[in-house]
C-alpha cells in the first residue's frame, strides 16, 4: 500500500544499504566462495510472529546492489499485519548472492518491521481519540529516514525529520532570545526566510502561564512538557483550538490512553524509534 512521506526516499535507501554492504561485505563474502559461482539458489522469508510488515524496499535494494538478477516475489506489503508463519516472499538468484544479501536484508526488514510493529500497537492504543502518536529525533545514527518511515507505515506520524526542516523552541532558545514572545518572533522571521523548507514552528512549555505567552505569542503549535494530567487538560481548555497542542515527556503504554483523552492533538514518543525491538524473520534455501 503506497505510504505518504515528506520526502523522497529512493537516494537513501540506496545509501542505507551501500552502507549496510560495504559493513558487513567488505571485500567479499569469504563464507560464500564454498559455493560454486553461478549455482542456482531459492529462498523464502517466513514471519515468526505477528507483526506490522516495514522495509520490502530495503530489503529488495540489498539483492539489487549485489545483483540485480534476483527475482523476489513479494506476498505481503509494507503496512500489512502479518500473521506468524505466514510467507513474505520467494527469492531466486545466484546461491552466493541470496547468501551474502541474506543478513543485511533482514536486519533492515526486521528493524523497520520493529519499529511499525511498536507504532501500529501505539496508535491502536489512541484510536477513537483526536491525537496522533508522533515519533521524535531520538533515532538509529544514519538511519534517520528509514526508521521514520516505518512509523508513518505503522499509523504514525513524524515530529520533525531533522534540525533543518522544522523549529522547535526550547528552554535554552527562549533564555538566549529574551522571551518567549521574543522567540516566536525570531522563528517566524527565520521561517520566512527559510526558502519553504519550514514545515512547523513549535514552542515547548513547562508550565500554563508559558502556554498562554505562548499563544498569545501567535505560536502555531506547543509542546507541554511533562504535564500532568490535570494539566493537560488545562490547557485543552486555555488553549481554545488557537495551536496544535502535543504532550511529550513520561509516556508510557500505561497512560497512553490517558494522555489521548485529555483532548491534545499530538503524542510524541521516543521510544518508537529509541527502543525497538526486531521482528523474529527466518529466511531459509528451498534449492
Amino acid at each position: 500500500m503506497p505510504i505518504d512521506f515528506p520526502v523522497p526516499l529512493e537516494a537513501e535507501i540506496a545509501a542505507n544499504v551501500r552502507a549496510a554492504l560495504a559493513e558487513d561485505v567488505g571485500a567479499g563474502d569469504l563464507t560464500a566462495e564454498l559455493i560454486p559461482a553461478g549455482k542456482p539458489g531459492q529462498a523464502r522469508v517466513i514471519a515468526r510472529e505477528a507483526a506490522t510488515l516495514c522495509g520490502t524496499a530495503w530489503f529488495a535494494e540489498c539483492f539489487r546492489q549485489l545483483d540485480p538478477g534476483v527475482r523476489i516475489t513479494w506476498h505481503a506489503q509494507d503496512g500489512e499485519r502479518i500473521r506468524p508463519d505466514q510467507l513474505l516472499c520467494d527469492i531466486e538468484g545466484e546461491a552466493r548472492v541470496l547468501l551474502t544479501g541474506e543478513r543485511s536484508a533482514l536486519n533492515f526488514l526486521q528493524l523497520l518491521s520493529g519499529v511499525a510493529t511498536k507504532t501500529r500497537h501505539y496508535a491502536d492504543l489512541v484510536e477513537g481519540t483526536r491525537a496522533q502518536v508522533v515519533d521524535t529525533r531520538k533515532t538509529l545514527p544514519g538511519l534517520r529516514l528509514a526508521q521514520k518511515y516505518a512509523v508513518r507505515v505503522g499509523g504514525g506520524g513524524n515530529h520533525r525529520l531533522a534540525l533543518w526542516d522544522a523549529i522547535l523552541i526550547k528552554e535554552n532558545h527562549i533564555m538566549a532570545a529574551g522571551s518567549i514572545t521574543a522567540a516566536v518572533a525570531a522563528a517566524f522571521r527565520t521561517a520566512a526566510q527559510s526558502g519553504g523548507r519550514c514545515r512547523f514552528i513549535q514552542v515547548e512549555v513547562e508550565n500554563l502561564a508559558e502556554l498562554e505567552e505562548a499563544l498569545n505569542a501567535g505560536a502555531p503549535m506547543v509542546l507541554l512538557d511533562n504535564f500532568s494530567l490535570e494539566m493537560l487538560r488545562q490547557a485543552v481548555t486555555l488553549n481554545r483550538e488557537r495551536a496544535i497542542l502535543e504532550a511529550s515527556g513520561g509516556v508510557t503504554e500505561a497512560n497512553l490512553r490517558a494522555i489521548a483523552e485529555t483532548g491534545v492533538d499530538r503524542i510524541s514518543i521516543g521510544t518508537l524509534t529509541k527502543d525497538v525491538e526486531a521482528l523474529d524473520l527466518s529466511m531459509r534455501f528451498v534449492m
